[in-house]
């Protein structure tokens, strides 16, 4: 093997070999990356699944408060499914906090037909409402420590045993949900703990891919980063013991106003000093996306908020109660744009070589059979995990393929959403629900609801 089998890109511009040369040394982080997040994963696994044999008819899910807070703005489609749901879920004490943003539409009405103790309004109106979902969970934390939490039959529950769930307007949550995450809680340290996000409204490619992402994202990387308790979190499905949100709420709250305000909440909480784990024996199901256009609408402002990530990269120095690994995928975590938009270019230039003739040809054949590996072995190995089987390595190599597409079609959102940041646009826009079958809005249960 000759010295120039080495030179990956001789004959390709000077500029371009530092692209791809980047791009290829990013594309290999990410492979490694997914190789030991898997092993991790697996591990974690094992950990969750001894904790739960130990725990078997000793569980701790009733020394909690459980506080399930659901924004809602415009929610007449699926607000009254989620929370009859919620009032489903086992939780001995719960409270239920629904903050009607500042609604147009019939989600008030049906929130003030449901007739259950434990549940509580809270009607926001301009100029407050509809200023983000940031603003909506702090008036949320607000009410709950100024007002809940000193009623007499809350005194006794201390910020540590309070827990704080975040639970969007379409969101399903399994009813064992909080058995699950006590044992989570258990540990003291634990800051933070998100459940696995799934699609339920799967009838087509594009919402298959979603409920491949979401599912692959808690079953590999969440689960992987949990063994080390860096898990991420990840919005709906995601529980906060409320010790935690105080050590990070300024005189807002704990939120702040950002495009992906629960992964700034949930970097600030590690960076706080506490741990945080993914619990993937339960789930949180939400709707997909069927429209492609509506589906690169809400990836912009998820890429946007990627983008507005980067600040925290200087808090990353305070993690010091993780192994030095831990802290090396926790700043390639928080960079991941960064990443992506390389490789991402560097695919768009090989592109445009193609077209233009001066067509990049590896220098032998264990070069093609590497930059496969390292482009589809990624998405190969999730695509297992995600199947659970044995035999799912039979179905995942094919079904790479299709993934890749959608992965490469959301690519330019990127792009879009670094332009938005570089030029100050921090506006955003709603996620559509699509019309479910609508669940009754009249509850059988207690007195009527609060309202604020």
């Amino acid at each position: 093997m000759t010295p120039a089998t080495f030179d990956l890109y001789a004959g390709v511009p000077a500029i371009v070999q530092v692209l791809f040369w980047l791009a290829f040394a990013g594309a290999s982080w990410s492979f490694v990356s997914v190789i030991v997040l898997a092993v991790l994963a697996h591990r974690d696994r094992r950990r969750a699944a001894a904790a739960a044999r130990r725990s078997r008819g000793a569980g701790i899910e009733d020394q909690f408060l459980w506080v399930f807070v659901v924004p809602a703005l415009d929610e007449e489609v699926t607000i009254a499914d989620s929370v009859q749901r919620l009032r489903a879920t086992t939780a001995s004490n719960a409270i239920f906090l629904v903050v009607d943003d500042g609604s147009q539409d019939r989600t008030g009405e049906i929130l003030d037909a449901i007739d259950d103790p434990r549940l509580e309004v809270l009607h926001r109106v301009a100029p407050e409402a509809r200023t983000g979902k940031a603003a909506a969970l702090n008036a949320a934390y607000r009410h709950l420590v100024d007002e809940v939490l000193p009623r007499p039959e809350h005194r006794r529950w201390s910020a540590n045993r309070v827990i704080v769930a975040v639970v969007d307007a379409d969101g399903r949550l399994d009813p064992e949900a909080p058995a699950a995450v006590s044992r989570r809680f258990a540990d003291p340290e634990v800051g933070g703990v998100q459940t696995l996000v799934r699609i339920y409204n799967r009838r087509g490619w594009l919402t298959w891919a979603q409920d491949v992402e979401f599912g692959s994202f808690g079953l590999l990387f969440q689960a992987g980063r949990s063994w080390w308790g860096a898990a991420n979190m990840g919005g709906n499905g995601q529980f906060n013991r409320l010790a935690a949100l105080v050590t990070v709420a300024d005189d807002d709250g704990p939120w702040r106003h950002r495009l992906t305000e629960d992964q700034d909440l949930g970097v600030r909480v590690l960076q706080a000093g506490w741990t945080s784990r993914q619990e993937n024996s339960v789930e949180v199901q939400q709707q997909g996306l069927n429209s492609l256009r509506r589906l690169l609408r809400q990836r912009v402002r998820w890429a946007q908020g990627s983008w507005q990530a980067l600040a925290l990269l200087p808090g990353s120095r305070t993690l010091r109660g993780l192994p030095w690994a831990g802290r090396v995928d926790a700043v390639g975590y928080l960079i991941t744009p960064v990443i992506q938009f390389v490789i991402g270019l560097a695919m768009v230039v090989s592109a445009i070589m193609w077209a233009t003739g001066s067509t990049y040809r590896p220098g032998g054949w264990w070069l093609i059979v590497v930059f496969l590996t390292i482009g589809f072995g990624p998405g190969v190995l999730t695509l297992m995990i995600r199947g659970g089987r044995a035999s799912s390595i039979l179905t995942a190599i094919p079904l790479a393929i299709p993934y890749s597409v959608y992965s490469w079609i959301v690519f330019p959102v990127l792009g879009i959403g670094l332009a938005r940041q570089l030029v100050g646009n921090r506006s955003w826009s709603k996620t559509d629900r699509e019309a479910i079958e609508a669940p009754p809005v009249t509850f059988a249960g207690g007195s009527a609801a609060i309202r604020r």
